[in-house]
């Protein structure tokens, strides 16, 4: 979600705080924990946002529009998308028991 200004100023938005590996390793982790299908997704674009939506949709060989659509709420991006995005992020999942 794109921060706005307000009269007391700027609302908040997590992707000014993911200026950090361990802080994005932990909100994924969370993300990816959480039962709501569309929380991944939204913190994926938080991530994207963070570190450059245009490089990353670059790196990932998607347009911007593309990507943005891919995370948009309700989207259902295809595995090969949404892996070729954890690999412009240079994150990877991890399955533990």
């Amino acid at each position: 979600m794109a921060t706005k200004a307000t009269k007391k100023g700027r609302r908040f938005d997590v992707a000014d705080y993911l200026d950090n590996e361990g802080t994005i390793a932990e909100y994924l982790t969370a993300a990816a924990e959480d039962d709501d299908p569309d929380f991944l997704l939204r913190a994926l674009g938080d991530v994207a946002r963070a570190r450059g939506m245009t490089e990353i949709a670059k790196r990932a060989g998607l347009s911007r529009e593309s990507l943005y659509k891919a995370l948009a709420p309700g989207a259902k991006p295809r595995y090969e998308t949404v892996r070729r995005l954890l690999d412009a992020l240079g994150v990877k999942l991890a399955v533990t028991v």
